[in-house]
């Protein structure tokens, strides 16, 4: 009696320590795992530190327009090889405020560069937070799909073991022969890998995502630490290639970067060419400085200072016009680069529309097919109770149903990754091309919305 209690007592502890960790499991929708990913995936964060190195380029850039103090000082003792009157000692230093008058444009031209180079790291990461938003979302189905098929697949095991077990007790009965028997084992032992591989692609998709999300995964661990709400589910929606063409070519980030680059050169021209200009500043400070003949005065001097400093580089050796040479031709290829962009952008919309049709040419396919299949199934059951089939009609009719249904996810699948591939081909928010909740927890939506990750219903075999 007593052993029975302890066994209860750690039965219990065993199921509640097993709804704990399964509780700690966080449920995710796409949008939380976007938003997830937005404030932990480490190319995100490299980025954001790059656009923070931007930003103290500029502030160096723009110190050339402020006054800079500069300190400084001598102490020297010199070694004598014959008599002389002057003092051994010399030391002096002084304070200086120096300010740029003149420079031939290249602080503002170092401004401008400056300024470009945070611009383009800023669209640099918008850009690469598109990507990744779009690689979570692929991510986020790819996992509902595997996760679906797994539902598929384990109906459709049920439904062929069930089928072994009949055959079996028909073969015990004498009504069957041993092939029936056999023909229901390999079906079961075909249908057994699908199902073992989908849950491997489940893995793999939670590890997928979690890496994206900056989730770290225990090294003993292969549960997830994680849970996509929800299932995978269609939207009717159908964009205009045209809207999104015109708005992907004004707000595509990887455009808007493109265009800085032939900025940033055509300012380095800039740059370059007040090498040839003259420079002026002028300083103002106080001098301590020591008097080496003490005939002229007492040692120790100092007082204030005041003066003008110019340089001009009359000829370098034609140093400036191989860079500006070199700068020309890089603002040429950063005009081509901008070309190939534009040209990429539009490749990327339209490679995501003919994705779209494709899904949605498949799903008009699937549906019926779906529909023909389950018909199909009944038919065979019918023929076979009334003498009229075999066991190989029925067994074809039901893995028809599954394949039927494993390709009508796969075109959802491919729907909704064509959608997160034109909200990033086009750089807008989801919620503007209308699929922001194609995969919603709680199955409330639209009538044109409707689910189609259900697993086959369980294929009654005759008795």
């Amino acid at each position: 009696m007593q052993n029975k209690r302890v066994r209860l007592r750690l039965f219990a502890f065993l199921v509640g320590f097993a709804v704990a960790a399964h509780a700690e499991q966080q449920r995710l929708s796409v949008d939380q795992a976007v938003a997830l990913a937005m404030k932990q995936n480490p190319e995100i964060a490299i980025a954001r530190k790059q656009v923070e190195a931007a930003r103290g380029g500029v502030i160096e850039a723009r110190s050339g327009y402020l006054p800079s103090v500069v300190a400084s000082g001598l102490y020297r003792k010199r070694e004598r090889q014959e008599e002389s009157r002057l003092r051994t000692n010399d030391y002096n230093g002084s304070a200086r405020v120096v300010q740029n008058v003149y420079t031939g444009g290249a602080v503002g031209a170092q401004v401008s560069i400056a300024q470009l180079t945070q611009d383009k790291r800023e669209l640099e990461l918008r850009a690469l937070e598109d990507r990744v938003a779009m690689d979570v979302r692929v991510a986020y189905y790819d996992l509902l799909l595997n996760r679906a098929k797994i539902g598929v697949r384990q109906q459709s095991v049920r439904v062929l073991q069930e089928e072994l077990k009949t055959q079996q007790q028909r073969l015990a009965a004498g009504t069957v022969g041993e092939l029936n028997v056999r023909r229901a084992d390999v079906a079961l032992a075909n249908e057994q890998p699908e199902l073992i591989d989908a849950e491997t692609r489940l893995q793999n998709s939670h590890l997928q995502l979690a890496t994206l999300l900056g989730i770290e995964t225990p090294n003993q661990s292969t549960a997830p630490s994680f849970q996509a709400a929800g299932e995978l589910r269609y939207s009717g929606y159908k964009p205009d290639l045209n809207e999104c063409l015109a708005y992907a070519d004004v707000e595509r980030p990887e455009i808007k970067a493109r265009q800085i680059d032939v900025a940033i050169e055509e300012a380095q021209l800039r740059l370059d060419a007040s090498e040839l200009r003259p420079h002026v500043d002028v300083f103002s400070g106080y001098e301590v400085y020591s008097e080496l003949d003490p005939l002229v005065g007492r040692e120790l001097n100092h007082g204030y200072v005041v003066g003008v400093n110019a340089n001009w580089h009359i000829f370098d050796g034609f140093a400036t016009r191989g860079r500006m040479q070199a700068t020309r031709a890089r603002r040429d290829a950063a005009m081509k680069a901008l070309e190939a962009a534009r040209t990429s952008v539009a490749t990327d919309v339209r490679s995501a529309f003919l994705d779209l049709e494709q899904a949605d040419r498949v799903l008009q396919s699937e549906t019926k097919s779906v529909v023909d299949a389950d018909e199909s199934l009944e038919v065979a059951k019918a023929n076979l109770a009334a003498g009229l089939g075999t066991q190989l009609d029925v067994l074809q009719a039901a893995t028809d149903v599954t394949r039927t249904r494993t390709t009508r996810l796969s075109a959802i699948y491919l729907h909704n990754v064509a959608l997160a591939r034109l909200a990033r081909a086009t750089a807008r928010d989801p919620q503007a091309l209308g699929f922001a909740s194609n995969a919603k927890a709680d199955g409330r939506g639209s009538r044109q919305v409707f689910d189609l990750a259900k697993p086959p219903s369980a294929i009654a075999t005759q008795r």
